[in-house]
């Protein structure tokens, strides 16, 4: 057992140093646009609708996880959660780029359906960066195989990264009229 409790300490270093560093990363380059401080890039328009649909894959993905889990098919449900952990990686890598190479997009909506954006909006951004140390947590207590502490924590941990990659293509679908 002593073991196990050596295997999360190591990674409990990493999982705070990412929790602090990704989410302070992505808000000082969301701020950064290159084009605006001289670098000759091509705006990443055609980015958003993919970013967007690999939210739509990683919520797919989490579902057919947990099916697994509760199946018993163990070996599917590892497979299938390293993908989804892909997926956001890869989504970030997606979002930052856009964002450093194009202007922000604002909401053209009016009415309720702007508070109701901006609701969706919050809660996405404000759990997308809750989410990262649950993730990682329930992540390595699944690798050193502390399966009990890793189902309490996936109960925690499924929900919210399931409301960010839902919300994360509801975002993308409302303000999509509203690109240049």
């Amino acid at each position: 057992m002593s073991n196990l409790s050596e295997v999360e300490k190591k990674y409990n270093k990493w999982i705070v140093v990412l929790s602090i560093v990704i989410p302070l990363a992505v808000a000082l380059l969301f701020g950064v646009n290159l084009r605006k401080l001289g670098f000759d890039v091509q705006p990443l328009t055609f980015l958003p609708p993919i970013y967007a649909s690999i939210n739509g894959v990683t919520a797919i993905i989490l579902l057919a996880a947990l099916w697994a889990v509760k199946n018993k098919k163990i070996v599917l449900h590892e497979r299938l959660m390293k993908i989804a952990i892909m997926c956001s990686v890869l989504f970030l890598l997606m979002y930052i780029g856009y964002h450093m190479t194009s202007d922000s997009t604002k909401f053209g909506g009016e009415g309720l359906i702007r508070y109701v954006y901006y609701f969706i909006l919050i809660t996405h951004i404000v759990l997308s960066v809750i989410v990262i140390p649950f993730v990682l947590i329930t992540y390595v207590k699944a690798l050193a195989k502390n399966f009990d502490k890793h189902k309490k924590i996936a109960r925690i941990t499924f929900p919210i990264w399931l409301y960010v990659a839902i919300t994360g293509v509801i975002v993308y679908l409302m303000i999509s009229p509203y690109y240049v």
